[in-house]
């Protein structure tokens, strides 16, 4: 039986209103088909601005998996999850814009997140998404090796500038900076650049820390490759592991361009490999500190047995876990009750903006094995728990 089982603490900040409005969303999107139909009315419909929509959508999708529509009114969630010892990991979530104004002002958003963060115990990580720095095709470029044109040269530059900006301003201000993962088509040159800021600002202790997706193959050879160039530059490695959320985009490219398939064979495979990753910080928490995001229960006990067969105790500092907002409660709130380094993602932004991250984590629920049936089966038993015990 799972540990992670407990729906009184999982739900003890949801009213019974709340619970059945989020027991009939995940039922909404508990199919594919409908689902993908859904995702491409929606996103016409919200892209064609019909206001009623945007309010439905605002008391549905929104209110789950989002915090509020700026930094400043998701902090009554920040302080309502931070009772339970539950950080919150602000994710500016604007997505499909690639022009250069929107890329200055992604990474503006972000230092005020870092200053927002300083000092407060309640926001211990601030992210950014690579793509939200730059286009997509020209880290396309940069991880092909092509030749730039002059512009490119200079769109490069700005690129780079804006993560060496955001990466000084966490150092000076103490916080960790977290950088998502994107497709492996550009994945080499984020992580390139990653593992510059790395060299630059991890020299008393890791602030920049990299993502890593562990449905990917290749990646333990890739992890002990930055843990022999650490250690022989003398810095510190901090790494986001997760599974991995682009698995039939990375195959279907392959299969078009024909390339070896990126991803790993099965799910077996994807959990050995995460498996593996944890081990791989086990033996390295001199030099490595880690952030484990994921909504796998097997996996969540693993890292607190190996914790524990290292003696070490339950908010070391070098081990974090991580559970998107809205989702896999029962994990989260069990691991803050006995008082790990428990995180949620919390996402922001306008509604009418946030909608492609809000759509493409109803995609991710469906395509998770078990995901939506899981937090549908939670919130019923909770449900039922609190009919009972009005009897």
């Amino acid at each position: 039986m799972s540990i992670f089982n407990d729906t009184k603490i999982a739900f003890q900040e949801k009213s019974t209103d709340q619970l059945r409005k989020a027991y009939w969303m995940f039922k909404a999107i508990e199919h594919p088909t409908l689902t993908n139909i859904g995702i491409k009315a929606l996103n016409f419909t919200i892209h064609n601005r019909f206001p009623i929509v945007e309010g439905i959508v605002r008391n549905t999708l929104f209110e789950q998996f989002a915090g509020g529509e700026t930094r400043e009114k998701s902090l009554q969630v920040v302080q309502q999850l931070y009772k339970h010892h539950i950080g919150s990991i602000f994710d500016y979530a604007i997505e499909g814009k690639e022009d250069e104004a929107t890329f200055d002002l992604t990474c503006e958003e972000i230092k005020h997140n870092i200053n927002f963060a300083e000092g407060n115990p309640a926001i211990p990580f601030v992210v950014f998404k690579p793509t939200g720095f730059g286009r997509m095709g020209i880290y396309e470029e940069i991880q092909s090796g092509s030749e730039l044109t002059t512009s490119e040269k200079s769109e490069w530059a700005r690129v780079v500038n804006r993560y060496e900006s955001v990466c000084r301003l966490a150092y000076e201000k103490g916080v960790v900076i977290m950088i998502d993962a994107e497709e492996t088509w550009i994945q080499t040159a984020v992580d390139d650049l990653v593992n510059e800021m790395m060299s630059k600002f991890n020299r008393e202790r890791a602030i920049v820390w990299n993502t890593v997706q562990m449905y990917r193959t290749g990646r333990m050879e890739y992890l002990a490759d930055d843990l022999q160039k650490a250690t022989e530059g003398n810095y510190f490695l901090g790494y986001k592991f997760v599974r991995g959320a682009y698995m039939e985009k990375e195959r279907e490219r392959a299969a078009q361009f024909n390339y070896p398939d990126p991803i790993q064979p099965d799910k077996q495979s994807t959990d050995d490999n995460f498996n593996a990753a944890i081990d791989f910080v086990m033996k390295n928490t001199d030099r490595v500190s880690a952030f484990f995001g994921t909504h796998n229960e097997k996996s969540t006990e693993l890292v607190m047995d190996r914790m524990r067969d290292k003696s070490l105790p339950n908010d070391y500092e070098k081990i974090h876990f991580g559970q998107l907002y809205g989702m896999s409660d029962n994990i989260t709130y069990y691991l803050g009750e006995n008082k790990y380094n428990a995180t949620k993602y919390l996402p922001y932004g306008p509604v009418r903006d946030v909608v492609p991250y809000l759509t493409r984590r109803a995609q991710e629920n469906t395509s998770v094995a078990g995901q939506t049936g899981r937090e549908l089966a939670l919130i019923s038993k909770e449900l039922e728990r609190r009919k009972r015990s009005y009897n």
